[in-house]
């Protein structure tokens, strides 16, 4: 993998994912971090969204420092009050999340991503203030088990529906082969999860 497809490459957070190497979760955790921000990805999202807003602040407090000392940009998920808290710029919301976001609380952010499943939530994503997306499922993938993927034509679709980035996600796992078909779509590049969390990059 060369340094530039990593750049291409937003890792998406999930602690539960992450193989236990020692007897603390967390530290698992924070040490996987350090080894993804090494690779110098677009962004890191830290998705917890099962924490309450008291245990994602002090682990987004830990994620941030860590994104700091790498120097690659920390996305925190959902918790745009949080986010204010710690000072970080950077927020990613799920669609309907983005719609209860005042104008106000849209203002401090620098950046912010959506979620999206269609060209309609494409352009409303971006109408609404986003300055990148997330589009899928793209491919197979068992976060999405029993749901067809919604392919590489649709990608194509979202892209050209809006003058942001968009980042294909879904059942991509660092296949040099899928990375390259997400990037041909047109699409700024890939999202990954299960496999950043578990394998070796």
């Amino acid at each position: 993998m060369t340094i530039f497809m990593y750049k291409n490459i937003i890792f998406i957070t999930n602690r539960k994912l992450v193989k236990k190497v020692s007897n603390n979760e967390t530290e698992d955790f924070l040490q996987r971090i350090k080894y993804i921000a090494s690779k110098k990805p677009y962004a890191i999202v830290l998705r917890e969204k099962d924490l309450s807003e008291k245990e994602y602040f002090c682990l987004a407090a830990k994620v941030l420092e860590i994104c700091k000392e790498s120097n690659v940009l920390c996305v925190l998920h959902s918790f745009s009050k949080v986010a204010k808290e710690l000072g970080c710029k950077s927020i990613h919301m799920p669609l309907e999340k983005l719609k209860k976001l005042s104008d106000e609380e849209k203002a401090y952010f620098t950046t912010i991503g959506a979620s999206c499943h269609s060209v309609e939530d494409a352009i409303l994503a971006r109408n609404l203030g986003a300055n990148y997306i997330t589009a899928g499922h793209v491919f197979a993938t068992d976060c999405k088990k029993g749901l067809a993927p919604r392919g590489l034509d649709f990608l194509g679709k979202v892209v050209k529906s809006v003058d942001i980035p968009v980042f294909g996600i879904g059942g991509i796992n660092m296949e040099p082969e899928k990375l390259k078909q997400v990037l041909s779509t047109g699409a700024k590049g890939s999202c990954i999860m299960s496999y950043a969390m578990q394998e070796k990059l």
